[in-house]
């Protein structure tokens, strides 16, 4: 049997993260400040955001260095792994190859610290004392959380209800790393209690918990707020993901012809895609670029390509994306991680520039390719990343009718340790597609 698993040394490391910007065909349309619709200047953000990540959200320059103290903490797990799926190969009868980099063997369990580890430390810097933030399936919670311990930053984490509610051991990790998390809607803040009062028996969301985190920071002068996908920034710092893959693959003499990841706001899927993009871009390969989204909160699939708020509360910039609508309440579904309304800017221009293509699934179809992938291959997946194994198994089932040996690459960008609720409930049928 070929090679299963491809690592790369520390100092194959990327020391560089890419930023996509200046490469972009279409350049992106300026943010506007929710005040006066005017684009935003660099210090409108300050309130939110250190300095070092705001000029980051607007460089020019294609690569940027990874500073030392980010690189000694990225060690503890990367370079991350590459597999060859050879047992789902063999399951799926196809002669596609398929690849997937882990994520998972980070100490949050997920891709999310590759950026939580930058924020904190640029925070770190300017002497932030304290960080709010948001947490879908609590996966970015858990990260920044771990991320503001080694830093020494205090941090509270706005948690959608149906997930803290559905995922008790994420807020657990949260805790053990030393950070405040509460239900979102909370009554901690006054737009967390408008929404309480007016939709007392709601789920929560990305859109709600986004508004909570970002009016407690801009209330206290001692507080930045942290967003785990979506802006620019935590784009580039994703990128690490995609040049190790580069290398990992070069090693053994292969380019994808598809690259896939599941897409909420874009931050994995941005990570294995955009040095990809890159050599897309640039003419010398010309790989499909497939971003996975949930059909319960199809965002790319059925939004539309406009400016739009990031939170309910539209406390946010305007940023130009794909959007179901700042109010948008997606349904409870298990990839909590997935239920955001809209998609990053750099992942929904290249998708209006067609460079980039998007599908999507239903829960209990994911949840059956998460499964199959378990049992072939070993590593129980997140929900959200069943999303790119699901299509990663259509897609290698496509060249087992057509005969073609396609080389498949998808980001598993997150183990299903916590997520055991989720799984019990679609072994006992419990589950819905909605």
């Amino acid at each position: 049997m070929e090679q299963t698993k491809i690592l790369l040394d520390e100092n194959e490391m990327p020391k560089k993260w890419y930023n996509i910007l200046p490469d972009m065909p279409t350049p992106l349309a300026p943010p506007l400040n929710p005040a006066n619709n005017e684009p935003l200047a660099p210090e409108d953000l300050a309130p939110l955001f250190p300095m070092e990540l705001i000029k980051q959200e607007m460089s020019s320059e294609k690569y940027i260095d990874i500073p030392k103290e980010v690189l000694e903490i990225y060690k503890l797990w990367r370079p991350a792994p590459l597999f060859r799926a050879h047992r789902l190969e063999k399951m799926l009868d196809t002669p596609a190859k398929i690849y997937y980099k882990y994520e998972g063997v980070s100490p949050a369990g997920s891709h999310k610290p590759n950026t939580a580890v930058a924020q904190a430390y640029y925070n770190m810097k300017e002497g932030t004392e304290r960080i709010t933030t948001e947490t879908g399936a609590g996966q970015w919670g858990s990260a920044l959380s771990l991320s503001c311990n080694y830093f020494d930053i205090e941090c509270k984490v706005y948690m959608v209800r149906s997930s803290f509610e559905q995922k008790p051991y994420r807020k657990s990790l949260i805790n053990l790393w030393g950070a405040t998390v509460v239900p979102s809607p909370s009554p901690d803040t006054e737009f967390g209690r408008h929404i309480l009062e007016k939709y007392p028996d709601t789920a929560g969301s990305l859109g709600i918990a986004i508004g909570e985190a970002v009016e407690d920071a801009v209330k206290h002068d001692n507080t930045k707020y942290a967003l785990g996908s979506v802006l620019n920034h935590v784009m580039l710092h994703q990128t690490v993901i995609g040049i190790e893959a580069q290398k990992q693959l070069d090693k053994v003499e292969e380019y994808p012809d598809i690259v896939i990841g599941c897409c909420g706001g874009g931050s994995n899927l941005a990570g294995i895609s955009l040095p990809y993009m890159k050599d897309k871009i640039e003419g010398t390969h010309d790989p499909r670029i497939i971003a996975v989204e949930p059909s319960a909160c199809p965002t790319l699939c059925d939004g539309k390509f406009q400016y739009d708020y990031g939170d309910m509360a539209k406390l946010t910039p305007l940023l130009k994306m794909y959007s179901l609508g700042y109010d948008f309440m997606p349904p409870a579904i298990h990839a909590g991680g997935l239920r955001y309304h809209g998609c990053s800017p750099i992942i929904s221009q290249l998708t209006a520039d067609k460079l980039m293509e998007a599908t999507s699934y239903h829960q209990i179809e994911v949840f059956e390719a998460g499964v199959m992938f378990a049992r072939s291959e070993g590593i129980p997946p997140a929900p959200e990343s069943n999303h790119a194994i699901k299509c990663a198994i259509d897609e290698a089932l496509k060249c087992k009718q057509t005969g073609e040996e396609k080389t498949i690459l998808f980001c598993l960008s997150g183990h299903g340790h916590f997520d055991m609720y989720s799984y019990d409930k679609y072994f006992s049928g419990g589950l819905s597609n909605e």
